[in-house]
């Protein structure tokens, strides 16, 4: 249910899984996509944004194999990444690199497709990672929108 504020209402957001290696729990992490989206609004709103001009997100889970032709098609990079965020509203989570990821890291495969939502959606709001800082910052901002929206503060 949208609040009766005057500020602009929330993108909507979907999750879609086009992969089929791995089972995830769409739902879940639909919810967990739509509570980090409104913590990512709150985060600093005083300059528009692609995540603040959009109506929709959608996040889409793909595999490796597909991931590494977006790569390829749109960064020029070989091998598959772990998110991929276009300022059309459209994120790509691959799956399996997450899988990969969380078994290196000691995560859940849950947290780190959270992890990557919320990486995403920071990008539609104007954060970036390339330069140290930068990618530092951000850490910090993905830390706080995983504690807010999964209530682990």
């Amino acid at each position: 249910m949208r609040s009766k504020s005057k500020s602009a209402p929330s993108p909507e957001v979907s999750v879609r899984n086009l992969q089929r290696t791995i089972p995830v729990n769409v739902g879940d992490l639909e919810k967990f996509a739509a509570k980090a989206m409104r913590c990512c609004l709150r985060l600093h709103n005083q300059k528009a944004t692609d995540l603040t001009r959009l109506r929709e997100v959608f996040i889409w889970l793909i595999s490796d194999r597909r991931m590494a032709s977006l790569h390829r098609q749109f960064l020029g990079k070989t091998g598959p990444t772990d998110v991929l965020t276009f300022q059309h509203g459209e994120i790509f989570v691959s799956v399996e690199t997450a899988r990969r990821h969380a078994r290196v890291f000691r995560n859940s495969l849950v947290r780190e497709l959270r992890l990557y939502i919320a990486h995403g959606l920071l990008h539609l709001h104007g954060f970036h990672d390339r330069k140290q800082t930068d990618a530092r910052k951000m850490e910090r901002m993905q830390k706080r929108i995983l504690a807010a929206a999964t209530g682990n503060r």
